[in-house]
Protein backbone atom coordinates (compact mmCIF):
# COMPACT_ATOMS: atom_id res chain seq x y z
CA UNK A 1 0.00 0.00 0.00
CA UNK A 2 1.47 3.31 -1.10
CA UNK A 3 -0.85 5.58 0.88
CA UNK A 4 -2.75 5.64 4.15
CA UNK A 5 -6.11 7.42 4.34
CA UNK A 6 -8.24 7.09 7.47
CA UNK A 7 -11.13 8.67 9.32
CA UNK A 8 -10.46 7.92 12.99
CA UNK A 9 -11.60 8.52 16.57
CA UNK A 10 -8.13 9.75 17.51
CA UNK A 11 -4.92 10.53 15.66
CA UNK A 12 -2.17 7.92 15.86
CA UNK A 13 0.84 10.05 14.95
CA UNK A 14 3.32 7.20 15.45
CA UNK A 15 1.52 5.06 12.85
CA UNK A 16 1.36 7.98 10.41
CA UNK A 17 5.10 8.65 10.71
CA UNK A 18 5.97 4.96 10.61
CA UNK A 19 3.86 4.44 7.50
CA UNK A 20 5.60 7.13 5.41
CA UNK A 21 9.15 6.61 6.68
CA UNK A 22 11.52 4.70 4.41
CA UNK A 23 15.21 4.57 3.63
CA UNK A 24 14.87 5.89 0.06
CA UNK A 25 13.74 9.29 1.35
CA UNK A 26 15.71 11.94 3.14
CA UNK A 27 12.65 13.83 4.34
CA UNK A 28 9.46 13.21 6.26
CA UNK A 29 7.28 16.27 6.71
CA UNK A 30 4.30 16.36 9.06
CA UNK A 31 1.34 18.67 9.46
CA UNK A 32 -0.55 18.23 12.71
CA UNK A 33 -3.76 20.16 13.30
CA UNK A 34 -5.05 20.65 16.84
CA UNK A 35 -8.03 22.30 18.51
CA UNK A 36 -7.05 25.86 19.42
CA UNK A 37 -8.35 27.60 22.53
CA UNK A 38 -9.83 30.68 20.85
CA UNK A 39 -11.60 31.71 17.66
CA UNK A 40 -12.14 35.41 16.99
CA UNK A 41 -11.46 36.17 20.67
CA UNK A 42 -14.08 33.67 21.88
CA UNK A 43 -12.99 30.78 24.08
CA UNK A 44 -13.53 27.43 22.37
CA UNK A 45 -14.90 24.64 24.56
CA UNK A 46 -14.79 21.82 22.01
CA UNK A 47 -15.19 20.98 18.33
CA UNK A 48 -17.45 18.45 16.66
CA UNK A 49 -16.40 16.95 13.32
CA UNK A 50 -18.91 15.23 11.07
CA UNK A 51 -18.33 13.93 7.58
CA UNK A 52 -19.55 11.88 4.68
CA UNK A 53 -17.03 9.04 4.94
CA UNK A 54 -17.17 7.45 1.44
CA UNK A 55 -16.64 10.77 -0.33
CA UNK A 56 -14.15 12.03 2.27
CA UNK A 57 -11.94 8.96 1.77
CA UNK A 58 -12.18 9.27 -2.02
CA UNK A 59 -11.27 12.97 -1.94
CA UNK A 60 -8.30 12.37 0.40
CA UNK A 61 -7.05 9.65 -1.96
CA UNK A 62 -7.32 12.11 -4.87
CA UNK A 63 -5.41 14.71 -2.87
CA UNK A 64 -2.60 12.21 -2.33
CA UNK A 65 -2.53 11.38 -6.05
CA UNK A 66 -2.34 15.09 -6.89
CA UNK A 67 0.38 15.63 -4.27
CA UNK A 68 2.42 12.86 -5.84
CA UNK A 69 1.95 14.32 -9.32
CA UNK A 70 2.93 17.82 -8.20
CA UNK A 71 5.70 17.08 -5.71
CA UNK A 72 6.99 13.56 -6.41
CA UNK A 73 6.38 12.25 -2.92
CA UNK A 74 7.19 8.64 -2.07
CA UNK A 75 4.35 8.05 0.42
CA UNK A 76 1.64 10.07 2.13
CA UNK A 77 -0.68 9.45 5.06
CA UNK A 78 -3.78 11.41 6.05
CA UNK A 79 -5.78 10.81 9.23
CA UNK A 80 -8.74 13.02 10.18
CA UNK A 81 -10.94 12.63 13.22
CA UNK A 82 -14.71 12.48 13.34
CA UNK A 83 -16.48 13.19 16.62
CA UNK A 84 -15.83 15.53 19.55
CA UNK A 85 -12.40 16.95 20.33
CA UNK A 86 -11.32 19.34 23.06
CA UNK A 87 -8.72 22.12 23.22
CA UNK A 88 -5.24 20.78 22.56
CA UNK A 89 -6.39 17.52 21.01
CA UNK A 90 -5.20 16.48 17.55
CA UNK A 91 -7.73 16.51 14.71
CA UNK A 92 -5.76 15.97 11.50
CA UNK A 93 -2.37 14.51 10.66
CA UNK A 94 -0.73 14.59 7.26
CA UNK A 95 2.71 13.15 6.61
CA UNK A 96 4.67 12.90 3.38
CA UNK A 97 8.02 11.35 2.55
CA UNK A 98 10.18 12.43 -0.37
CA UNK A 99 13.83 12.31 -1.37
CA UNK A 100 14.15 16.02 -0.53
CA UNK A 101 12.59 18.17 2.22
CA UNK A 102 11.01 20.89 0.08
CA UNK A 103 8.88 18.38 -1.83
CA UNK A 104 7.65 16.78 1.40
CA UNK A 105 6.85 20.15 3.01
CA UNK A 106 5.10 21.48 -0.11
CA UNK A 107 3.06 18.29 -0.41
CA UNK A 108 1.82 18.64 3.20
CA UNK A 109 0.87 22.28 2.65
CA UNK A 110 -0.97 21.43 -0.56
CA UNK A 111 -2.74 18.50 1.11
CA UNK A 112 -4.10 20.43 4.12
CA UNK A 113 -5.13 23.43 2.03
CA UNK A 114 -6.91 21.20 -0.49
CA UNK A 115 -8.48 19.02 2.22
CA UNK A 116 -10.08 22.08 3.82
CA UNK A 117 -11.53 23.12 0.44
CA UNK A 118 -12.77 19.80 -0.91
CA UNK A 119 -13.22 17.07 1.68
CA UNK A 120 -16.76 16.74 3.09
CA UNK A 121 -15.85 17.07 6.77
CA UNK A 122 -17.69 19.74 8.72
CA UNK A 123 -16.68 21.44 11.96
CA UNK A 124 -18.92 22.83 14.70
CA UNK A 125 -17.33 25.10 17.32
CA UNK A 126 -18.78 25.24 20.82
CA UNK A 127 -18.49 28.31 23.08
CA UNK A 128 -19.95 29.31 26.44
CA UNK A 129 -22.77 31.15 24.66
CA UNK A 130 -23.63 28.66 21.92
CA UNK A 131 -22.22 26.91 18.89
CA UNK A 132 -21.73 27.53 15.18
CA UNK A 133 -20.95 25.40 12.13
CA UNK A 134 -17.78 26.65 10.47
CA UNK A 135 -17.65 26.64 6.69
CA UNK A 136 -14.25 25.72 5.32
CA UNK A 137 -15.63 25.12 1.83
CA UNK A 138 -16.09 28.21 -0.33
Amino acid sequence: MKNLVQLVDSIDLDSVISFVSNTSCGAVSIFLGTVRSHTKEKAVKKLLFEGYAPMAIKQMELIIAESNELYGIEKMAIQHVLGEKYVGEQVVAIAASAPHRQNAMDACTFAIDTLKKRVPIWKKEFFDDGAIWVSSHP
